[in-house]
């Protein structure tokens, strides 16, 4: 198997370490002080020895064989500014992290050349976009929980994992969250939960252990991908209760692991249901696990990115 140098940014710190589980090589770009989209390899996750920073200042000097672009931004500035013109040839995908944030169904997608390719992370994403003549491929999350993360259940209480939560506001639920924990004892983790009246962000390993004590999941999002932390907790074993909004609705009546609905006052009754019935909250919980474990596995996540990037590259 030829092995690849991959260019790309950190975008999504999580999805990128899922994503540099593949065998390939990947070159980070990084910028002093770690701004936002430029941290290379920064962060608390345990980077493999396969991911390797690139300063920006070094771009032009370096050998790569593919391009893997994650926003508008970087595939429209920084393409222009730090590569060269042999280097803005080569194979190149745009990893599309979101549904488009525009006219929800008539919004064209901004590559629009048909030798790159767009890979969605949701069918339901793929499905809103207008990718027009560009070559598209849907390749799911795939998620590892440390070993010792495990369901218990023993706290009657909800949790959530979203970041930025009061500043990303109505399409992140804000609003809905605060409803529902102002009728349901729940919990919020991630960062700038503070803001939203939420717990301190914790480290990954942790959080991972922390929300395993939590009687069910709560997924308060009206518009935006599948979120990794409900994948991660699906894969330890929570139940999830949640809007009936974009991916999840078939997530959940694939795997029979929660209730979705639009209506916040089933939420909410379900939500106390499971807090009255741990038995029932578990039972939930375990065709959650067994769903993630397939659909979610790191294996199959990255066999379809090495496929993806084999196609690209030999075309």
């Amino acid at each position: 198997m030829r092995r690849y140098r991959i260019l790309t940014w950190q975008v999504h710190g999580n999805y990128l370490y899922y994503l540099t589980q593949a065998p390939h090589d990947f070159l980070v770009l990084s910028k002093p002080g770690c701004p936002p989209g430029y941290g290379g390899r920064n962060g608390a996750l345990p980077w493999g020895a396969n991911v390797h920073d690139l300063p920006v200042d070094r771009v032009r000097e370096t050998a790569f064989d593919c391009i893997v672009y994650q926003s508008l931004a970087h595939y429209q500035k920084d393409a222009d500014e730090l590569l060269t013109d042999a280097q803005r040839r080569l194979p190149a995908i745009y990893l599309e992290h979101d549904p488009p944030l525009g006219h929800p169904t008539n919004t064209v997608h901004p590559v629009t050349d048909p030798a790159m390719m767009i890979v969605h992370v949701t069918h339901y994403n793929a499905l809103m976009w207008d990718c027009a003549h560009v070559p598209t491929r849907v390749i799911e999350h795939g998620v590892v929980v440390p070993a010792g993360a495990r369901y218990t259940g023993e706290l009657a209480r909800g949790v959530a994992v979203i970041n930025h939560l009061q500043r990303r506001g109505r399409r992140l639920g804000a609003d809905v969250f605060a409803r529902w924990r102002d009728l349901v004892p729940m919990d919020l983790f991630g960062m700038a939960a503070e803001d939203s009246g939420g717990l301190r962000e914790l480290p990954y390993a942790r959080l991972m252990q922390a929300i395993g004590r939590y009687r069910f999941y709560a997924h308060p999002v009206r518009y935006t991908s599948l979120a990794l932390a409900l994948c991660e907790a699906m894969m330890i074993g929570l139940p999830v209760v949640g809007l009936a909004t974009t991916e999840l609705p078939r997530i959940i009546a694939a795997s029979g692991g929660g209730y979705v609905d639009s209506d916040v006052g089933r939420l909410v009754d379900v939500s106390r249901r499971l807090l009255r019935d741990p038995a029932e909250a578990a039972a939930m919980g375990r065709a959650a696990r067994a769903y993630a474990r397939e659909q979610f596995a790191i294996e199959r996540f990255v066999a379809d990115w090495h496929r993806a990037l084999t196609e690209i590259v030999g075309a």
